[in-house]
């Protein structure tokens, strides 16, 4: 161990605690530490808070090129997530600081939840609960009424992009439901091989799409105003992933002008939207649901990444990185 990592007790500064839930149990580090947290930190705190740190823990809180410059003992950044967008690599890798990043921590959760929205959407729940409340199963005055369109799963069609861990778990539970699964080549591409299928046509023969991809400049806003034009079976869209996938604006004209059946987004590019984001006008309808990006959100979830954290934090200041991405 190098003579910076054996000054103890090393400093932990923790940004934002609160982005995890209450009940989660942070784990004690193996090595003699401080931990310091905080439950939110504002962008124009950052520096101060971390100006003393041997390692960062951020979750949401932005890790910028100024704040770096000025934390003289810092080591790591370890994102709590796996997206680490908020976090200056470039600075980081400039100063020797290493970052890393949380993987294959929601391979259960995501998948649950992208399909919670699928069949809430398929089958109208929320629009049926919400005829109950509002007295309309005593005003049909028979054992059942049918306001809403409900559809089975099996035979239908899901495109799926992305074919990471996520999209093929979601592809495994697609199967149990005893759909066709469409795993779409990326846009633009040729030649991807026979287990992929174009993404024009994916977008063309799908009932419902679900989006599984990272946001990098090659996907953002990879499904516009052109892309909702080829939706020929007019689909549900799903989206678990990352705002930014979608032209939000353009989602907003597509189900308003009946392009699409529906969507169910857990992710928006500005979180939490503003009273003026499209999708805040698309909150009474019965063909949309938003959720606070709470895909990944469940207790067994959030333990397992809070685990993964600290487990590497100590193999870092053991000499053992992992989940590097610098």
């Amino acid at each position: 161990m190098t003579e910076a990592l054996s000054r103890t007790p090393a400093r932990i500064v923790f940004l934002d605690r609160e982005t995890l839930s209450p009940e989660t149990k942070l784990r004690t580090s193996s090595f003699p530490h401080e931990l310091i947290t905080y439950g939110k930190t504002a962008p124009g705190e950052v520096a101060d808070r971390i100006a003393d740190a041997d390692i960062v823990i951020t979750n949401k809180a932005p890790v910028r090129q100024e704040a770096i410059a000025q934390a003289r003992n810092l080591k790591l950044v370890a994102v709590a997530a796996t997206g680490y967008d908020v976090v200056d690599v470039a600075a980081c890798a400039e100063r020797g600081v290493a970052v890393c990043n949380i993987r294959n921590y929601a391979v259960n959760t995501v998948p649950e939840h992208t399909f919670a929205l699928i069949l809430a959407l398929r089958r109208s729940i929320l629009a049926y609960a919400d005829a109950v409340r509002r007295g309309r199963w005593q005003e049909a005055g028979q054992f059942c009424f049918f306001d809403h369109p409900i559809r089975d799963l099996a035979s239908s069609t899901l495109g799926i992009i992305g074919d990471g861990v996520l999209g093929r778990a979601v592809a495994d539970i697609a199967r149990g439901f005893g759909m066709r699964v469409l795993f779409s080549a990326y846009k633009g591409s040729t030649g991807m091989g026979p287990l992929y299928t174009p993404f024009e046509d994916v977008l063309r023969q799908s009932d419902i799409i679900t989006l599984h991809s990272p946001l990098m400049p090659s996907t953002r806003n990879m499904i516009a105003v052109s892309e909702f034009s080829l939706m020929e079976r007019r689909p549900l869209l799903i989206n678990t992933a990352r705002g930014g996938l979608v032209d939000e604006q353009a989602l907003a004209d597509a189900l308003t002008a009946g392009q699409i059946s529906g969507a169910a987004f857990d992710v928006v590019t500005a979180e939490p939207p503003g009273a003026d984001h499209p999708f805040m006008r698309l909150l009474d309808r019965p063909d949309f649901i938003l959720t606070p990006h709470v895909a990944w959100a469940s207790s067994e979830a959030v333990q397992g990444l809070t685990d993964q954290l600290f487990e590497n934090i100590d193999l870092f200041w053991a000499g053992k990185p992992r989940n590097l991405v610098t």
